[in-house]
């Protein structure tokens, strides 16, 4: 995998973890391509922003069919709705699917196969410590064991093909997420780092995945979790 001159499509660009892994791959010389429906916060050469409403499945087909060849896709964007059972919000729950794993699904089934082809490609999706559960956030968790799944399943279809698949789990992280209306009531737990996950932090293992040195490592779901994974 190049990383001179390989074009690499990041959702959820325009802030937080996504925001970071674009501004990073930017810095290793990617040409990066942030589909969003926010508008674009990054100004660089290499930077194209595409805006899109990545829970609306047409819009993405409109999108992948513009895009030039991909050489990796990093799915970012993301929203957290928050409900204990009998009070879930189910127009949350379903904003979530789409998003996180409908997007993702459409997102790699225009894009991946082209990799195949090309003999090379990276895929990253970030997902979340949640996915193992929380009280309170099963819908959300549920979306992100969901890319797990997704990840493991097509990273066995491609792996002799020089395309691998990946999760990033990060824990509770540094971003705009924490100040949302919709999670009220929902604070994040602190890691026993005694910190929150900084987007870069996350960013530096996404743009490793995204490296020649990582062509050995598919199917992985990697947290960045701040010793909250350790037993205690």
């Amino acid at each position: 995998m190049r990383n001179d001159a390989g074009h690499v499509v990041v959702t959820g660009a325009s802030s937080g973890i996504g925001c970071a892994i674009a501004q990073a791959l930017l810095a290793a010389g990617w040409r990066v391509t942030g589909l969003d429906v926010a508008q674009a916060s990054i100004v660089h050469g290499s930077f194209a922003h595409v805006p899109v409403d990545l829970a609306d499945g047409a819009a993405i087909a409109r999108a992948a069919a513009d895009l030039p060849a991909v050489d990796a896709l990093v799915h970012a964007a993301g929203v957290l709705r928050v409900g204990a059972l009998g009070q879930l919000d189910h127009d949350g729950g379903a904003l979530m699917w789409r998003l996180h794993v409908d997007a993702a699904t459409r997102l790699a089934d225009a894009i991946v196969p082209g990799m195949a082809q090309r003999g090379q490609g990276r895929v990253v999706f970030i997902g979340s410590r949640v996915a193992q559960g929380m009280a309170g956030r099963g819908q959300y968790a549920a979306t992100k064991a969901a890319l797990i799944a997704l990840a493991r399943s097509w990273a066995a279809e491609v792996a002799g093909l020089g395309v691998t698949v990946n999760v990033v789990s990060p824990a509770a992280t540094a971003t705009g997420m924490l100040n949302d209306p919709a999670r009220a009531g929902s604070a994040p737990r602190l890691p026993p780092i005694g910190r929150l996950i900084e987007p870069a932090e996350i960013a530096a293992l996404v743009g490793f995945l995204l490296s020649p040195a990582a062509a050995a490592i598919t199917g992985q779901d990697i947290a960045i979790c701040g010793g909250s994974s350790l037993a205690r």
